[in-house]
């Protein structure tokens, strides 16, 4: 017998969760993050694709997209994962992306993208004493990511680097 495993495939300033058999995977992780959270008990796992740090940066009311910000990505993310039935107290998360995609010749912060984006996304984690167990941030390079909520591995592939498993 043949096993065809299903791939979820979340977008840019998307959001969606998966559950074991099922893979979860992004591409075009550049300055954005990707945040997984995944309960390893129900083998459910949540991914959030991250684009900035703040919603007050967006048009915020009824159209605000909760997926695009970490502000509001997170917890939307957790509480969706709550609703599937995982358990607060053992959500894990793993994390990669944040790059810094173009260099300025202005050390303004606005301009740190990658590294804001990862900053907020670690902060709200912690916000949630949700655990951050891996991670693989920073660089020049674009990433896709692909988590599998039946054995926990987040399969990171980079832009000129190849392929890691965290």
């Amino acid at each position: 017998m043949v096993s065809v495993m299903e791939v979820v495939k979340v977008g840019i300033a998307d959001m969606k969760i998966a559950a074991a058999p099922q893979t979860i995977r992004t591409s075009g992780l550049g300055s954005c993050v990707g945040v997984v959270i995944y309960d390893e008990f129900k083998k459910i796992a949540g991914l959030v694709h991250v684009m900035l740090p703040d919603s007050h940066l967006g048009k915020g009311g009824a159209d605000l997209n909760k997926a695009k910000f970490a502000d509001t990505g997170i917890e939307y993310l957790r509480e969706s994962l709550l609703k599937c039935g995982c358990d607060s107290y053992r959500l894990k998360a793993k994390i990669a992306g944040g790059s810094q995609m173009f260099h300025f010749s202005s050390q303004s912060d606005v301009m740190r993208i990658g590294p804001r984006n990862a900053e907020a996304v670690k902060s709200e984690l912690q916000r949630f004493n949700i655990t951050l167990v891996a991670e693989d941030i920073g660089g020049s390079s674009g990433r896709t990511i692909e988590f599998d909520p039946e054995t926990f591995i987040l399969h990171v592939r980079t832009v000129n680097k190849g392929a890691a498993e965290i």
